[in-house]
């Protein structure tokens, strides 16, 4: 089964704890802190494997969750850092943040990585807490929590060439006679129900990949038939192979279809038909093919290459391979109908979002929410009272006791932040 679109839930692994430890070794007297600091959390880094083609592995597995880091030790040992969670996609693959729409990473050679949730620092151990004003402390973080969320991943197939067009118009069966590709033939409407990909060798020792797209029909770009399968792999081919059915088998016109099909080209993206494109005139053994071509040529307004052919009796075919193997010397590889981007960095302002909000329950119980302050009492351990205070104080510096007297808190009000409950005091 191809599957070329999925979501999933990743959680990059917390940092290990920080401990509160003390040397207590003979003949040192007032040891001192030693507790050391927890280890990071592991990654989740996303690897491109060119033996894979499809994301059937995320088919069935949807939620992926790296290790935390293990905690502080005694002695100021350092915990252990947890080893990234390595997933394997296959090239062409684009990752997006569900919530945001913000495209985190696009892996199309073998073995690039990307790092697509970071994983949780370590917690300080106490001995990161030592001063002169306090030199025995007893408190140490907790680890930082890993990065969570839900991602969208899609692969864009890496293909040299793509056959666009019409169902039926022969993109199949041209695919499986210029390649080792079986796909489905049938005389009906969609055949094709996902891209096959071809290896094709020309008869001077040149290959090229040649990806067969499902059909187009008009509002393809809307999704209307497979057009939201076939045009999110089209934008990654450096040559278009525009197939059409010139002996009117189905009763169109092929100038009309050929109309409509650059139509869902440009409506889905401009920079398509930027690219160069090769008319391919099918079924030329047909009648009446010969007298379709030549009113063809006369409606076409731009100069397109136009290879006539036949895919029964192979006539045509060895130049039109010639044709698309000399289209592709001549563009780079790593080519993008996209304006270059200049060798620069710019740098925009991009406002510092607010520490932390304050809403009402219907009970009227406050609620504290933010990034950066549910993080904080994430890394605070509850448990020891220098720790308490700790954290006390950063709120205080925070604001949030000022922010809650203009709300109207009084002595004695409940505060709640995640699943915790306080008592708001004066």
């Amino acid at each position: 089964m191809f599957v070329d679109q999925v979501k999933v839930y990743i959680k990059a692994g917390d940092g290990g704890n920080g401990m509160v430890a003390f040397r207590r070794e003979i003949y040192v007297p007032m040891g001192g802190p030693a507790g050391g600091d927890g280890g990071n959390g592991g990654d989740i880094v996303f690897e491109v494997d060119e033996g894979l083609n499809t994301l059937m592995d995320f088919r069935y597995q949807r939620h992926f969750k790296a290790k935390r880091g293990e905690n502080g030790m005694s002695k100021g040992m350092h915990g252990k850092n947890s080893d990234p969670l390595v997933l394997p996609v296959p090239p062409g693959t684009t990752v997006r943040d569900v919530a945001t729409g913000e495209a985190i990473a696009d892996l199309i050679e073998h073995k690039q990585r990307a790092v697509i949730a970071k994983g949780g620092r370590g917690g300080r151990g106490n001995i990161r807490f030592a001063s002169p004003r306090n030199p025995a402390p007893e408190m140490a973080e907790n680890g930082e929590p890993g990065v969570e969320r839900d991602i969208q991943i899609e692969l864009k197939l890496i293909a040299d060439v793509g056959l666009v067009g019409f169902p039926s118009v022969g993109k199949s069966t041209l695919l499986s006679t210029v390649s080792a590709a079986r796909p489905k033939i049938a005389d009906y409407h969609f055949t094709t129900l996902a891209p096959n990909l071809g290896v094709v060798d020309t008869a001077d020792q040149r290959s090229f990949v040649l990806a067969d797209l499902p059909g187009l029909i008009e509002g393809a770009h809307e999704g209307i038939g497979l057009g939201h399968q076939f045009l999110r792999h089209v934008e990654r081919t450096r040559v278009i192979l525009h197939v059409l059915d010139m002996a009117s088998t189905e009763g169109r016109d092929p100038y009309d279809d050929f109309v409509t099909i650059n139509k869902e080209l440009e409506q889905y993206d401009p920079t398509l038909l930027e690219r160069p494109m090769i008319i391919v005139a099918n079924k030329m053994d047909l009648p009446e093919a010969e007298e379709q071509l030549a009113f063809f040529k006369e409606q076409l307004e731009e100069d397109y290459p136009i290879f006539p052919i036949s895919t029964v009796t192979k006539d045509g075919i060895r130049d039109l391979l010639f044709e698309v193997a000399n289209k592709l010397d001549e563009i780079p590889k790593n080519y993008q109908p996209i304006e270059e981007k200049e060798d620069r960095v710019v740098y925009r302002f991009e406002k510092e979002e607010k520490a932390f909000s304050i809403t009402r329950d219907p009970d009227g119980a406050y609620v504290l929410y933010g990034e950066k302050i549910e993080k904080l009492f994430k890394m605070t351990d509850f448990s020891r009272d220098e720790s308490v205070q700790r954290f006390s104080r950063q709120l205080r510096g925070m604001g949030v006791d000022e922010a809650l007297r203009q709300r109207g808190a009084e002595d004695g009000d409940t505060v709640r932040l995640l699943d915790y409950e306080f008592e708001f005091m004066e």
